[in-house]
């Protein structure tokens, strides 16, 4: 009797100790996001190794990033507002994890590149004012190797912010599909699905991040002769040039008005066209973001970022520190 009442109560309580299917689904998300945080690592050790005095700068760039209470708060404030998102209601017919999406990838990104803007200003800027950087360069350290030192420092901040919104948003959007099958009384998806939708939005990660390494390379830039206000409201003005004009460019109105498409193909030619890292396109249609074109996507993003730092580096060679 003792035997078939254990079994009953196993019976009874197995539920409250099952592992649900988003989990089970997300556990090989996490583990793949181990080996992504090792890589990263690696990548640190070996700047560090290779290029000693840009490692230098760029490790003494992240702790100051990472160890100020900005990094927290963002960190909490986007935990918090990832976790929002999953029950807030949209009414969208079944619709509501597109939306989801959406913010979660727009949120992670505006975070990050606040970071970035953040960290340019108060390492850079400041130093420069506070004749810091006078006492580093009086030391056997170039002008380059400060201006490189300093955005890989930035890069470090804003890939570990990255990394860890990144996994939290990735964990809400499995649980997002369960909850959501719930509410509307359907099926509640197996972990396999779970595991195929989840990947599908990687994509979106990736993108995000190119796009972050564009701004945070142009925050760099301006940090060689601004504060961080100006510096705050050009990046913004970048970022919502970059999203819209490429529309301008592309709608009827380009067509009707020559000099509105002059001034947009303009703009064009000279900033980041960041439209192309959108993924609210794909989303909304269901299609998956192929392979080559993010390669092309991170080609354009390095690309671009380079240019950005061969005219910090022309910026701050000039700039009198004395």
């Amino acid at each position: 009797m003792n035997m078939v009442s254990n079994f009953v109560q196993m019976q009874m309580f197995s539920p409250l100790f099952a592992v649900p299917n988003w989990v089970k689904a997300l556990t090989w998300i996490d583990i793949a996001a181990l080996g992504v945080i090792a890589v990263f690592l690696i990548l640190i050790y070996l700047l560090r190794t290779c290029f000693p005095k840009v490692g230098a700068i760029a490790w003494v760039t992240a702790k100051e990033s990472l160890v100020q209470p900005l990094f927290l708060i963002l960190v909490l404030a986007g935990v918090f507002g990832l976790a929002i998102f999953l029950f807030l209601p949209y009414h969208t017919l079944g619709e509501d994890i597109k939306i989801v999406i959406s913010q979660g990838l727009t949120l992670v990104k505006l975070f990050a590149v606040f970071l970035a803007i953040w960290t340019a200003s108060t390492s850079i800027a400041d130093e420069i004012e506070g004749k810091t950087a006078l006492m580093i360069l009086a030391k056997p350290v170039g002008r380059q190797t400060f201006v490189v030192g300093k955005y890989f420092g930035v890069m470090i901040g804003v890939t570990a912010i990255f990394i860890i919104l990144g996994l939290f948003f990735v964990n809400t959007i499995g649980y997002k599909l369960v909850y959501d099958a719930r509410e509307s009384a359907k099926d509640v998806p197996t972990a396999i699905e779970c595991y195929q939708y989840v990947l599908t939005i990687l994509p979106g990660l990736c993108l995000a991040f190119f796009e972050t390494i564009v701004l945070a390379a142009i925050s760099v830039a301006i940090s060689t002769r601004l504060s961080l206000l100006p510096n705050l409201a050009i990046c913004l003005t970048i970022y919502a040039l970059g999203h819209l004009v490429p529309m301008i460019v592309v709608s009827n109105a380009a067509s009707q008005m020559p000099l509105v498409a002059f001034f947009a193909n303009l703009v064009c030619a000279f900033l980041p066209v960041l439209d192309h890292f959108n993924m609210e396109t794909a989303v909304a249609m269901n299609k998956e973001v192929p392979l080559n074109y993010l390669c092309i996507s991170g080609a354009y993003s390095m690309l671009f970022a380079v240019v950005a730092m061969v005219l910090s580096l022309a910026l701050f060679e000039d700039r009198d520190l004395a």
